[in-house]
């Protein structure tokens, strides 16, 4: 479940009269009618008293609402997307803090402000602004990789296939029957227009960009593959500097897309962009792009393209689930103690090494260089060792004394590196 359903099962099983209210980024008035309605159809006590009412200010509505909740016992007050609220009315976070300091919180009342947008949740709460030290943060992740794992009945590389796929999102794993097969999956849910798979992705970027059409357009172009700053504006259409800066800022802001620096003792700057979500990722690359095929029936073209691009695909998709389930084993991870985990690369990518443990970032002393590799037969060998050994001779401030890490799906044949499994990602969550 997601987050306002999660919440939906948390009053039914509180069994305390509740108001559930969702904006829905119209304007001041039309918001205000649909919290009176949101109030006269809850089990309030004072619910009739917004019968055939609209407040005219928000002022007015919380003040009626505060009249509306029973005395003694408690209650519940939910605004559902937040922050599509006070970016239509600036004036109502302040509103909210001045009414709920003064007058709701006299009665026993749990407000609980939902939104999507992680970065506009979290300055709500910052110093200075008027909900600052009064709310308790609740992130709620989408499921790890080793619930996927749980989830689905699926091994430790068929788990993270999964999860590349859906990023974790429960609405798309409860559409995943137990145990069955990734081509299976994606044969029955390209098949439906309507699946969790295939109108997640749409709907994320209507929530997210109803007006930002150029951000919409560089979120397409780092979706198709696209990781510098030069070929984003140039798939982008040849978007001018200043504009792709300014969409690339906002897409940061809002943690849909990350900028990745290369982690060495050089501190040199070669950002490249990715897609945050695994999910997201996998849509933009192969189901947005043939919405017209799947909505016609033309579902066997897509999956058999899919299937095609899918090795090269992945094998890059992978790379960062790895490394972040690397950093989680701290301690016990495959450099012997806590680190910053990252990659490094070039300007021309040579040489460009997938693995790379430091002390701190920027780094001052390198722990341990990898190699991933995502191949479905093929082990880590020795031509795979060699290779390794030339990148930690050509990676700024490593030496000899830097550990050798190999991540294979499969397994590594040879000697003289830690070897890190799909298991032990697994067990890292």
């Amino acid at each position: 479940m997601g987050k306002s359903r999660l919440i939906e099962e948390f009053l039914k099983r509180s069994g305390v009269p509740a108001v559930f209210y969702t904006a829905s980024a119209q304007t001041p008035e039309r918001e205000l009618k649909l919290f009176a309605e949101a109030v006269a159809s809850s089990n309030l006590p004072g619910a009739d008293l917004f019968r055939d009412v609209t407040p005219q200010t928000w002022e007015a509505a919380l003040r009626l609402f505060a009249s509306a909740v029973p005395e003694g016992a408690p209650s519940v007050l939910v605004i559902d997307e937040l922050p599509y609220l006070i970016a239509t009315d600036p004036s109502l976070e302040g509103m909210i803090q001045k009414m709920f300091d003064r007058v709701i919180s006299r009665r026993p009342v749990l407000m609980i402000g939902v939104g999507s947008d992680l970065s506009m949740m979290e300055v709500l709460n910052e110093y200075g602004r008027p909900f600052h030290q009064r709310a308790s943060e609740m992130i709620v992740p989408a499921l790890a990789p080793s619930e996927m794992a749980l989830l689905l009945g699926l091994s430790a590389p068929e788990a993270l296939d999964a999860y590349l796929i859906t990023g974790g999102l429960p609405l798309i794993a409860d559409e995943w029957p137990t145990g069955m097969p990734m081509w299976d999956y994606l044969a029955s849910a390209l098949s439906s227009s309507t699946s969790a798979l295939v109108v997640s992705g749409e709907r994320m970027l209507a929530a997210e960009f109803p007006d930002l059409t150029q951000a919409r357009v560089v979120l397409t172009a780092i979706g198709s593959g696209e990781t510098t700053f030069a070929n984003i504006a140039q798939r982008a259409g040849g978007l001018h500097s200043t504009a792709l800066t300014r969409a690339l800022t906002t897409l940061r802001d809002k943690r849909i897309v990350t900028m990745d620096q290369p982690l060495s003792t050089s501190h040199s700057k070669v950002p490249r962009y990715r897609v945050t979500d695994p999910y997201l990722r996998f849509w933009l690359a192969f189901i947005g792009p043939a919405l017209a095929e799947i909505e016609r029936g033309a579902h066997a073209r897509v999956l058999t393209r899919l299937q095609t691009s899918w090795p090269s695909w992945r094998g890059r998709a992978i790379e960062p689930v790895l490394r972040f389930g690397v950093a989680r084993m701290g301690d016990s991870g495959p450099a012997g103690t806590t680190g910053v985990v990252g990659a490094y690369w070039t300007r021309t990518n040579n040489p460009e090494i997938d693995l790379v443990i430091a002390d701190t970032q920027p780094a001052k002393r390198l722990l341990g260089v990898g190699s991933i590799k995502w191949h479905e037969t093929e082990r880590f060998g020795q031509g795979d060792l060699a290779e390794l050994i030339v990148h930690r001779s050509q990676l700024p401030g490593a030496d000899d004394s830097t550990s050798l890490i190999a991540i294979s799906r499969t397994g590594v044949s040879v000697s003289g590196v830690t070897a890190v499994s799909p298991q032990d990602i697994i067990d890292a969550w």
